[in-house]
């Protein structure tokens, strides 16, 4: 077990003179129960236990916090003493996992952290005291603690003065802030976009100084940041911020090509390529699905290498290339298969509602019924919405949309192998063709019954 360690790091010194704020106390809502009932245990074993963190910067700010972490006195051993079969997987940096009523608690070990040579986690570090541990943390907002009896805020870095200022600042210096943890580059822009709070001048200086530091970050963790900052709308504000910061270039260079890309004025009279992705992104419904909002992000990303001017400013296929880009990008991002699948399949087929006029009854009605179809509309009405703002597109697919839902299923194909097996057919590439011909027929009311279905097949001369 390493020592308590009592000596002031230099940030300590740093934060002494910040005003402390005794009066302010938070309320516990019901689901903060698990954690305070693993601090409480804690307390009475005879050590110390907080709330701490982004939960308690969120209840400060009357939100609901996704999550609860407790900070304790008591290293892992004694953690593990008090809640036998704790998870012990983060140990080695104080930290535990225990369970109560049903979830799963952090438990860290107040802690001070040694040096961050590969810029992520620290090469060791040393128990210490509360006040040290919240002085190692990130940003002033992250930094507080809170009593869980009496719901008293435990501030030492400024963080209740920034909240009411609205400011991420960073705790200390931000450039050793940033070099501790190259991902709190991005993390200082989710947070500041999240919250609609503006980052202090000595923060954002430092983070556009070490912007390009973010490459040395692993993908899957910008991943995470960068998802959180597009399903939080209006996300293209923090599209703008990531490009202000320096950090859009390094971590989505495909985006930033956008820029200066010129649009047909009749189409798109809001301006460029990147203009328009980001009046997209402010355009979406809130808490959009991750494939909505990396979708409507990239569309017409492949416009720039499709750009031409011939009667007018053309893309020609602009989807087919934005699709396939998409894809090397959600691996780059290690982002998952089915989100993958998914945005590949929207940004492939938004171009086709510029034809919806033109589409059949039933093949409109198959289209609507697509497992994509609900999350490439959104993104459609977004693409109008932040160009020329026609919806007659939207509202045909959507009365479409409506049709199937009033659907308590789809109908099972009257047409089908078996039939034209029957019929004399020889399984072959044109079945499917025949097939799908035939479900829009029984779609648009042409085909009801069997019969029907040999009738049709015979006066289309398939078979004698």
């Amino acid at each position: 077990m390493s020592p308590i360690c009592n000596s002031c790091s230099p940030n300590v010194a740093m934060w002494e003179n910040v005003p402390y704020h005794p009066s302010m106390k938070i309320s516990f809502p019901p689901d903060a129960r698990a954690s305070r009932s693993v601090a409480r245990k804690i307390n009475e074993a005879g050590g110390e236990a907080y709330l701490i963190g982004g939960c308690v910067r969120d209840l400060c700010l009357g939100r609901a916090p996704k999550d609860y972490d407790v900070a304790t006195s008591l290293p892992p051993e004694a953690i593990l003493t008090i809640f036998p079969g704790a998870n012990e997987t983060g140990k080695s940096f104080g930290v535990m996992r225990v369970r109560s009523h049903g979830s799963e608690i952090e438990v860290a070990t107040f802690r001070r952290d040694g040096p961050y040579s590969d810029g992520r986690r620290p090469d060791f570090v040393e128990f210490t005291s509360l006040k040290e541990d919240i002085l190692r943390r990130d940003f002033t907002v992250n930094a507080l603690a809170a009593d869980v009896e009496t719901g008293e805020v435990i501030d030492h870095s400024g963080g209740l003065d920034d909240l009411a200022k609205k400011i991420i600042r960073a705790v200390g210096k931000p450039e050793a802030r940033f070099e501790e943890d190259r991902l709190r580059l991005i993390r200082a822009v989710r947070f500041a976009h999240v919250l609609g709070f503006t980052i202090e001048p000595g923060t954002w200086n430092a983070l556009r100084a070490l912007a390009k530091k973010i490459s040395s970050v692993a993908m899957e963790r910008v991943a995470d940041e960068l998802t959180k900052i597009l399903c939080c709308v209006p996300s293209g504000a923090g599209i703008r911020l990531l490009d202000e910061s320096g950090l859009l270039e390094v971590i989505l260079p495909e985006v930033t090509r956008m820029k200066n890309v010129a649009q047909p004025e009749q189409f798109h009279p809001e301006g460029d390529v990147f203009i328009h992705t980001c009046l997209v992104m402010d355009q979406l419904k809130p808490d959009p699905s991750p494939a909505v909002a990396w979708a409507a992000l990239l569309h017409d990303v492949g416009k720039p290498d499709t750009f031409m001017v011939t009667d007018r400013i053309r893309f020609h296929g602009h989807a087919e290339l934005g699709a396939r880009m998409c894809r090397k990008i959600g691996r780059r991002f290690r982002l998952s298969n089915a989100v993958i699948d998914r945005m590949h399949d929207v940004i492939l087929e938004h171009q086709k509602f510029g034809d919806i006029d033109k589409m059949r009854p039933g093949r409109l009605k198959r289209w609507a019924a697509m497992p994509h179809f609900e999350e490439l509309l959104e993104v459609h009405r977004a693409d109008c919405a932040g160009s020329h703002a026609d919806m007659s597109a939207y509202e045909t697919a959507c009365a479409a949309l409506d049709e199937i839902r009033r659907l308590a299923a789809m109908p099972a194909k009257i047409v089908n192998g078996e039939l034209l097996i029957e019929l004399g057919l020889e399984a072959g590439p044109s079945f499917r063709e025949i097939i799908e011909e035939a479900y829009e027929a029984q779609l648009e009311g042409r085909i009801n019954t069997r019969d029907d279905g040999i009738a049709w097949v015979r006066i289309r001369s398939i078979v004698p």
